[in-house]
């Protein structure tokens, strides 16, 4: 049985660079949700001119957020990620119920929707009979759980080989579309002017389909000198994720038209068929199970440093604080997180709602707190000014003023252009306060801040690179 330990939450365990944060980074926002979400973005705009504007929109959005991130994270690097931020800027009950959300809302939901859609894939390759997507996803969250607990250097060998290939299909669409579009180009609809409603929700599909940069902020303990390569990671993640998706977005545009795109439940499937065939919509399958394995294995990766994190702050489950040093992992926090995907896995056989209805469970509760962690920014500036900034975030305070408000946006348009489902989510939420009762009292919610450094030198460096910043 491998040694466990219990260090201090801010430990960096330095088995990740940036090119590894990359590429966690990409296969985890480049899901399935690009093969799914543009027929309900088309649906919700007026014309073809609106349909590619949202998708820049969002991309742009994605990349304020990731330099506000960017700040926290550098100056924060901790494997707990946005708990750390909240738990900083607001004490440790907020952060409580951040943990508890993401536990029983945002993360495990995630893990057990994707994995579901692999499932459903791979019950069509290997039919087990009528529970077979259910068999088949419990086993991938099995499966990829083991693979984390084993440690973290297999789990990313794993990612950059599924992230490449994810990569090497969404190209492959990207090229298809674009050598097969028709000369005379999708037919322009002028359309009727959207409601208000109807963008917003069409933003909600958007910006849901960037969802997932977010997560870099867990990897900050065990990215090489986190400082100063989390916002690289970001940039150029972002920039990457936001290019692929408007090339995508365009070359299924380019070959379907809107009104294609608006009728269709399988858009890059439909794209492929019309311009290649039965091997084209093959393709896409392939494809959909790559991003599926993808998505699932960096979502597990990420998960489960929340539930170290919140393990460390409260008196319950005090196995699941412990850092498996063979296998540098937390191991009972990802066994713990696989618990309750699989228990969710076991209730969504006989009920699942759909895709939409998992959007309107997590999103109130996503943007609330997101909307949370974009005001800590301008806490933590106000109340430690001294703490050195590697990265600060440019135009401050209007980039962070922008992203706060497009929190705000999608926080009541989630709200009031969601069903019942969303009531549920936020009822979930409310439901984790008696944990607030079995927080910690040694460990304090504020400590030292780090002083600045006009220059620093070589061994002021290393000081600021190992320095206690929880």
């Amino acid at each position: 049985m491998s040694k466990t330990v219990h260090p201090p939450a801010n430990t960096s365990h330095g088995s990740l660079s940036a090119v590894d944060a990359i590429i966690i980074m990409v296969g985890l926002v480049i899901g399935i949700g690009i093969f799914r979400t543009p027929s309900i973005v088309a649906a919700n705009v007026g014309n073809e001119l609106e349909f590619v504007l949202v998708w820049i929109f969002g991309g742009l959005a994605t990349l304020i957020g990731a330099l506000c991130y960017a700040e926290l994270a550098a100056a924060y690097p901790h494997s707990g990620g946005e708990y750390h931020f909240l738990s900083k800027a607001y004490g440790k009950s907020v952060a409580v119920l951040f943990g508890w959300a993401r536990g029983t809302v945002m993360q495990t939901g995630a893990i057990a929707a994707v994995a579901f859609v692999l499932g459903d894939y791979l019950a069509q390759l290997f039919p087990v009979g009528e529970y077979g997507p259910a068999i088949f996803a419990a086993l991938s969250i099995i499966v990829l759980t083991a693979i984390n607990v084993i440690g973290t250097r297999q789990s990313k060998h794993l990612q950059i080989i599924v992230t490449a290939l994810e990569i090497a299909a969404v190209v492959a669409i990207i090229l298809t579309g674009f050598l097969f579009a028709s000369h005379e180009g999708p037919p322009v609809a002028v359309g009727a002017v959207p409601s208000s409603a109807a963008l917003g929700l069409a933003m909600i599909f958007v910006l849901l389909t960037y969802g997932g940069w977010t997560e870099v902020a867990y990897l900050t303990g065990e990215i090489r000198d986190a400082r100063r390569s989390v916002a690289k990671v970001l940039i150029v993640g972002t920039g990457a994720i936001g290019l692929l998706y408007v090339a995508a977005n365009l070359a299924m545009l380019s070959v379907l038209g809107l009104d294609g795109l608006r009728s269709s439940d399988a858009v890059a499937a439909d794209m492929m068929r019309t311009a290649l065939g039965p091997a084209g919509a093959a393709i896409v399958s392939v494809a959909v199970a790559i991003a599926a394995i993808s998505t699932l294995n960096a979502t597990i990766f990420t998960g489960g440093r929340v539930y170290y994190a919140m393990a460390c702050d409260l008196t319950l489950f005090p196995k699941v604080a412990h850092w498996n040093e063979r296998g540098k992992t937390p191991a009972n926090a990802l066994v713990m997180q696989a618990a309750i995907a699989l228990s969710l896995v076991g209730v969504g056989t006989g009920t699942r709602d759909g895709f939409q209805a998992m959007v309107d469970y997590t999103a109130p509760v996503f943007w609330g707190f997101l909307l949370l962690i974009g005001l800590a920014l301008f806490i933590l500036r106000w109340r430690e000014p001294d703490t050195v900034r590697p990265f600060s975030v440019p135009l401050y305070p209007l980039t962070p003023v922008v992203f706060c408000l497009t929190c705000a946006y999608m926080l009541h348009g989630s709200l009031a252009y969601t069903g019942f489902a969303a009531f549920i989510g936020v009822s979930v939420l409310l439901a984790g306060t008696p944990l607030l009762r079995f927080q910690r009292s040694d460990r304090p919610d504020r400590r030292r801040p780090l002083p600045v450094f006009s220059k620093p030198s070589s061994h002021q460096n290393e000081e600021i690179r190992h320095a206690d910043v929880s």
